[in-house]
């Protein structure tokens, strides 16, 4: 029998929906790894604000892509985000960086390089990938895909209470709008919009549990591989 070299799993989605936490935990429970690709762009974003890049100028762009280095080194099933060498797993997660991220998402030099390194990582599958356009552009013939969402309230209260819960004076109601605002800039996008792949399995994880989702997905890789050894 061949040996099973593991399937690559695309999770997308909008902001807020619990896709880092759930790409994390269901790779834990295969023994794969995972690329959080949600991280990559924050960092890339980040890297952006401190050398005040300007996003309106495409051949600076360009030239700012061919030289940031963004890395994921994993720890205790987290990972570790490095910009050009230093570490900013704590810095990427505001509503300042959010919203730059949404920004940057949309530039063409932007994605190419990111979808770049997503696939060099990728590749050899054993791989849990979560965003926005992995299922429909970084690896359209992902042999599992999923789309997680939840209700616009519950993803904001949910980044709320993060917010929170690092001293951020960010209200629930402005939270709620942030979430419906970024919704509507990554589904609008002109290139590689946010949208659900036609052969990707919808989750709403709106009243559910980390475990309920994580459990529903196992499911479904089970019955992947299944398919694939018959």
């Amino acid at each position: 029998m061949k040996r099973d070299r593991g399937i690559i799993i695309a999770i997308d989605g909008p902001s807020g929906a619990g896709k880092s936490t759930l790409a994390k935990e269901l790779a834990k429970r295969l023994g794969y790894l995972h690329l959080d690709t949600g991280a990559m762009y924050r960092a890339m974003a980040w890297l952006a604000r401190e050398t005040g890049l300007d996003l309106t100028d495409e051949v600076a762009v360009r030239a700012f892509c061919t030289t940031a280095e963004i890395e994921l080194q994993p720890l205790n099933g987290h990972s570790r985000v490095f910009a050009n060498g230093r570490e900013v797993t704590g810095e990427i997660r505001t509503s300042e960086i959010s919203m730059l991220t949404s920004r940057m998402s949309a530039l063409a030099p932007v994605r190419e390089a990111m979808t770049r390194l997503q696939r060099r990582l990728g590749a050899k599958g054993g791989v849990v990938l979560e965003g926005r356009d992995i299922g429909t552009v970084v690896f359209p013939d992902a042999e599992l895909k999923f789309f997680l969402t939840a209700s616009a309230e519950e993803r904001g209260r949910r980044r709320f209470l993060e917010l929170q819960g690092k001293g951020d004076p960010a209200t629930l109601q402005a939270t709620i709008q942030d979430v419906r605002q970024r919704d509507a800039q990554d589904a609008g996008r002109e290139l590689a919009p946010m949208k659900q792949a036609d052969d990707a399995l919808p989750i709403d994880s709106t009243g559910l549990s980390i475990d309920d989702v994580v459990s529903l997905m196992e499911r479904a890789v089970a019955a992947v591989k299944s398919g694939k050894e018959d």
